[in-house]
């Protein structure tokens, strides 16, 4: 018992950190999640008051997709602090089992559970709090079809605990900055999250190892893969979502939940369903591919330690669960990493040069040390012309001689026609650069508009080079522009092409044909379509065997919006049958009695005495007065009759002690009186006598 309310049952999963427990809150009689910090870790100091805080950070988040913090404390059993998390109780199974049973993922059923993932994850970074730990084991999956993460607070908490600035994390799913040493951030578990989209898709972790500090490694110096290299024909939008989450760079990743939300909806409308249901027979499985998949993905956190040691050392600290091993490596000069500065997206223009004009060697013709570049066409063709008007200029300024005057007034009208010339090039240019096609405008704000009333707006500003997209969105009503790409307000030249994503509505999802399966069946294929179940009705039928659908609304093939109920009616089998009373009946009657009723009679062999039921007829049936299932089998004994018993005789005993003994043989008795009432009061003949059925009446004369 845990501070003398919550009632532990047994333990559910044990990490490196903390032990679940299924427990019950005897106040609100409800079944919890009981998260108990280890021992040692609830010792350390200024711990407890860590795990405090992001408790109550955690349990200021409140949405469908994140499992609830109901409460947080610590209680002392045997001397000993007990810090503890209450979270809700989901009743189901995690996206790791799942995946175990699968082997992968198609990306139709990948896209579908990483929504609601992502959908709580946003919600959480926009309330200020970060995850650190994502990975398959923290996504639960209820048996309603709904998916929650767990396990929010927690690591930050842990974190702290440690003594430096370095985040707990699991070595498979955790972000290059981190094992780097810096502190986490929302891109960080948008990386997670990518390396979890990879293993969805393929079956398989990007990197593995003989240690979590192995794996930590190699997130920090190697790019994760392309799915399509273990699934060719994947969509190469789905690579390049991967790709994305998984930067190396934080900064090149979405930057929070929200962000990669908004494009993981953009993608799936997009793609086909070929594309959706893409699934190789026989995906080639990884060459680097050297641990269980299997494995107990607890057993790979690792927490890397960076503290300022002798001659450089670096401690890393693995932790697998269940001991703990320390690792001293010196970093000596020539251990030292070299820093790569980023290629340039573009090659710098070549200063203009007097040898500018002369030939320059192909751009691909790189020298080994890199010292020199070519400068590509476009500068050397600058360049030379830059040459030619400095050369130009010079001969200008040069005096010359003529002996003829018309030359030099020709030169001078020819000089006149060139500053014409010239100043129609400049009005032109400025002309063009201004409030021609390649003025600079700043881009309106066209959201929540009508489409042609968009166009006209963005026409007003001479932007005509628009085209559009049509996408599902579930706030936007169909037919208006959600968005422009650029986004609103930046500034761009009137050439330029600029799309108007235009609303479809909300997304239609089809509702799937559940009848005939089992209500858990109906709930994972409505949440594999993105819909809920509703109401749950029970009732008789004939046809249907217990706890299988009979019926939905609506039906199958109709449309809803996301998340809309769909309503269940659950079969009970056959409706039970009132058992007929057949006592006294014969054998024949009772049978067909028992058979209109949908029942199997079943007649004991042996026979019982019965006073009042003839022979052959049924004297007792099992079970009677009662509802039944149809079919059920009712045991008929059949009756011998009455019993013969032996006529005591009672000659000239007094009147009541021959009734007494007559009675208690089993007969009736009929008294006549010699004189009309008695006087002697005792019996002067019986009859009749020997053995008689049992229940008879005999009949004596008193005197």
């Amino acid at each position: 018992m845990i501070d003398g309310r919550y009632a532990v049952h047994s333990k559910v999963a044990r990490g490196g950190m903390s032990t679940v427990y299924l427990a019950t809150d005897r106040r609100l009689d409800r079944r919890v999640a009981l998260k108990v910090l280890l021992p040692q870790l609830a010792l350390e100091p200024g711990s407890v008051s860590r795990f405090e805080e992001e408790a109550r950070s955690a349990a200021r988040l409140s949405h469908p997709h994140v499992v609830g913090v109901l409460d947080q404390g610590v209680d002392e059993i045997d001397g000993q602090p007990v810090a503890y998390l209450v979270m809700e109780f989901v009743r189901g199974r995690t996206l790791r089992e799942d995946l175990r049973d699968h082997g992968r993922l198609t990306p139709r059923r990948t896209l579908a559970l990483l929504d609601p993932v992502v959908e709580g994850l946003a919600a959480a970074h926009d309330a200020g709090l970060i995850h650190r730990d994502l990975k398959p084991e923290n996504v639960l999956l209820s048996g309603t079809g709904q998916v929650k993460l767990a396990d929010f607070g927690l690591a930050r908490a842990l974190s702290a605990s440690t003594g430096t600035a370095t985040l707990t994390g699991t070595a498979a799913y955790i972000a290059p900055e981190i094992v780097l040493g810096e502190p986490a951030q929302p891109q960080s578990d948008i990386y997670s999250i990518g390396v979890m989209a990879f293993e969805l898709l393929t079956g398989h972790q990007p990197f593995t190892g003989d240690s979590p500090f192995q794996v930590a490694l190699q997130h920090a110096r190697a790019d994760v893969p392309a799915p399509s290299t273990l699934l060719p024909g994947l969509a190469s939008d789905i690579d390049e979502l991967v790709q994305w989450c998984t930067s190396r760079d934080p900064d090149r990743r979405p930057v929070d939940g929200a962000a990669l939300l908004g494009e993981l909806r953009h993608i799936r409308p997009i793609l086909t369903d070929e594309d959706l249901d893409h699934s190789p027979a026989a995906p080639p499985a990884p060459a680097h591919q050297d641990q269980d998949q299997d494995q107990d993905q607890d057993q790979l956190t690792a927490v890397v330690i960076r503290r300022p040691g002798p001659e450089g050392a670096e401690t890393h600290r693995e932790d697998d669960g269940s001991h703990t091993r320390n690792h001293t490596r010196v970093i000596r000069p020539g251990d030292a990493t070299r820093v790569l500065a980023p290629m340039p997206q573009r090659p710098p223009v070549a200063a203009a040069s007097p040898t500018a004009a002369h030939p320059a060697p192909s751009p691909r013709a790189v020298p080994e040390d890199g010292t020199t570049a070519a400068a590509p066409p476009r500068a050397r063709r600058s360049g030379a012309r830059q040459a030619s008007r400095r050369a130009q200029a010079r001969a200008a300024q040069r005096p010359e001689k003529s002996l003829y005057g018309s030359t030099a007034r020709r030169s001078r009208r020819l000089l006149v026609v060139l500053l014409l010339l010239l100043a129609v090039v400049v009005a032109g240019a400025g002309w063009f650069f201004g409030a021609g096609p390649a003025g600079v405008v700043s881009l309106p704000d066209v959201a929540r508009v009508p489409l042609a009333e968009a166009r006209a707006v963005l026409d007003q500003e001479g932007l005509n080079a628009l085209s559009t997209e049509e996408v599902f969105d579930d706030e936007v009503l169909a037919g208006l522009v959600i968005a422009t790409d650029p986004e609103a307000t930046t500034r761009v030249r009137r050439f330029e092409r600029v799309e108007l994503i235009v609303s479809r509505g909300p997304e239609p999802f089809p509702v799937p044909d559940v009848v005939g399966s089992t209500e858990l069946e109906a709930a994972a294929a409505l949440g594999a379509a993105s819909l809920t179940v509703g109401a749950v009705d029970e009732e008789y039928s004939e046809e249907v065997g217990p706890g299988r659908i009979i019926g939905q609304a609506p039906v199958g093939g109709v449309e809803l919006r996301r998340d809309e109920p769909v309503d269940l009616r659950v079969s009970l089998g056959p409706a039970p049958v009132a058992v007929p009373d057949v006592v006294g009946l014969t054998e024949q009657e009772a049978v067909r009695a028992l058979e209109r009723a949908g029942l199997e009679a079943l007649v004991d062999g042996t026979r019982s005495y019965s006073p009042t039921v003839p022979v052959g007829a049924v004297v007792k049936q099992v079970p009677s007065g009662a509802e039944v299932e149809r079919g059920a089998v009712i045991t008929l004994t059949l009756s011998r009759g009455p019993r013969l018993v032996e006529v005591p005789g009672v000659f000239s005993l007094p009147e009541d002690r021959a009734v007494e003994a007559l009675e208690a043989a089993g007969f009736t008795v009929e008294v006549d009186y010699t004189f009309g009432s008695a006087v002697l009061r005792l019996v002067a003949g019986q009859s009749p006598t020997g053995e008689q059925p049992e229940g008879s009446t005999i009949r004596i004369t008193v005197t």
